[in-house]
Formats: C-alpha cells, sequence, structure tokens
C-alpha cells in the first residue's frame, strides 16, 4: 500500500515539474525574442544584455526538456 502511494505521488510530481520546466522556457524563450527585437528596433545597450542575460537560463531548461521528449520517447517504445 505504501509503495503505490509513493509510486503515484512521485510519477504526479515529476509530471508537475516537468510541466513547470516547460512553462518557464517558454516565458523564457518569450522574453528572450522581446527583448531581441526590441534591442534591433532601438539599439538599447540594456535590453541587449538582457537578451544576452536570458540565453543563461534557457539552456538548462532545454536540458530539462530534452530529458523529458527522451522519456517520453523510451516510453512510447
Amino acid at each position: 500500500m505504501l509503495t503505490t502511494v509513493v509510486t503515484v505521488t512521485s510519477t504526479f510530481l515529476i509530471g508537475a515539474f516537468g510541466a513547470a520546466a516547460i512553462v518557464a522556457l517558454l516565458l523564457l524563450l518569450i522574453s528572450k525574442e522581446l527583448a531581441s527585437a526590441h534591442s534591433e528596433e532601438t539599439s538599447d545597450l540594456m535590453t541587449d544584455s538582457l537578451a544576452r542575460t536570458l540565453s543563461i537560463g534557457i539552456l538548462p531548461f532545454l536540458a530539462v526538456f530534452a530529458v523529458i521528449v527522451g522519456v517520453k520517447i523510451i516510453e512510447v517504445l
């Protein structure tokens, strides 16, 4: 009984954290795109710096996304 509860809980938490990571990735990508567009339009150094800084946060989320996709592919096979 206890192992079933732990399994269900851990499966739910993994799915919830995966969904949160994907949402965070999307928000960072949108923010970077908007900052890059504004930087190109106005030649503002502050938004150019922001656009480059957002790349630091995007890379770990891309790695998490790749792991999520890999796990889902393995589940299907």
